[in-house]
């Protein structure tokens, strides 16, 4: 059998209709112990903010419960949104994650916010949120929090004074920076810093070759990274028969139905009531078209849709969003078909 791909995980942390917040990070922690268990590479979870089918508003305090209830896994944000937040306060947070699990962290670095407007605005406590400027200086906000988490610190110039500042004191290691997009412009920047990079396909679904070739095109050798280091994400389903597997995929694709065009969001239906939601022609086209992108399928049919990814776009390693929804009467405080898509992947 054809070797696959190194395998990993995004996490959303998804808050089903039968689920609380705390219900959803519970069901989120068995998911990476299940990861873990299963030697998948790593577990990294998103940034988003004020959506009620999405409680990962927080990576790195996810990362540090995750982390914390793992053993050998790598965990990281995938990603953290860096125009919502203090280069330094980014730097202190993974720098004390990467000191706690020495080798274990990830800091992956996006540019989008994330959310809508008025949430961006409250992230920086009324303050403009993420404005043009934030956006404009990313590459330099990027720089900082590499310097900053330097074991010798950074120079910072202050009323014609240089001080040294550390993000943590006596660092012995540092997480690994990875480069996050959607778009050609932190593939471009990405290869720019002799960063590694990750194209966001199971957000995108399109763009994907150009942005990857853009990134291998352009690198530029940097002393962490002699070499372009890339991989993709890609939602997932899989279930012992691939009728299984789109009912369960369901639910989330109707949530990204909503999403997409632009209609109020509410927790994820459970797959029951995704079936009995009827849907217009142009919306089933819609949703026919997000599934031919994803993985959904059984064992065999999703291993091969994997393997044909990774040649397609020339990886060794994809990053498994498992979007499998959960029948009524599921324990709210678990996500097993989500538990089941990576056991079968890998048995």
């Amino acid at each position: 059998m054809t070797t696959l791909p190194a395998l990993s995980v995004l996490d959303l942390v998804p808050v089903r209709s039968d689920q609380s917040s705390g219900d959803a990070v519970r069901a989120t922690i068995s998911l990476a112990r299940t990861a873990d268990d299963l030697d998948y590479e790593r577990f990294w979870m998103a940034e988003h903010h004020n959506m009620p089918a999405v409680a990962s508003t927080n990576p790195p305090v996810l990362i540090a419960m995750v982390a914390g209830a793992t053993s050998r896994i790598r965990v990281g944000s995938g990603g953290v949104m860096l125009p919502n937040h203090a280069p330094l306060v980014v730097a202190e947070q993974f720098a004390l994650l990467e000191a706690a699990h020495p080798g274990r962290i990830d800091l992956g670095i996006g540019r989008a916010p994330g959310t809508d407007g008025v949430t961006s605005w409250a992230l920086r406590h009324g303050a403009g949120g993420v404005s043009e400027d934030n956006v404009t200086h990313f590459p330099e906000y990027v720089d900082n929090v590499i310097a900053m988490m330097d074991a010798e610190g950074v120079g910072v110039r202050v009323q014609g004074r240089t001080h040294v500042l550390n993000a943590t004191p006596h660092a012995t290691s540092v997480p690994t920076i990875w480069l996050l997009g959607s778009s050609d412009y932190s593939a471009r920047l990405a290869a720019q810093k002799g960063l590694p990079y990750v194209f966001a396909h199971h957000f995108s679904g399109s763009g994907t070759a150009e942005a990857l070739e853009l990134y291998r095109s352009t690198f530029r050798p940097s002393p962490e990274l002699a070499e372009p280091r890339t991989f993709l994400t890609v939602n997932a389903s899989v279930a012992e028969s691939a009728e299984e597997a789109y009912r369960l995929a369901l639910p989330q694709l109707l949530t990204m139905l909503a999403l997409r065009s632009g209609r109020p969001l509410a927790a994820q239906v459970l797959v029951e009531e995704a079936e009995k939601r009827e849907l217009g022609a142009d919306e089933q086209s819609l949703v026919d078209a997000m599934a031919q992108r994803w993985v959904i399928g059984d064992p065999a049919g999703a291993r091969e849709d994997l393997l044909t990814l990774a040649a397609t776009y020339g990886v060794d390693e994809v990053m498994v969003n498992p979007v499998a929804g959960a029948h009524v009467g599921t324990e709210p405080g678990s996500a097993p078909a989500r538990e089941e898509t990576l056991r079968l992947l890998v048995s």
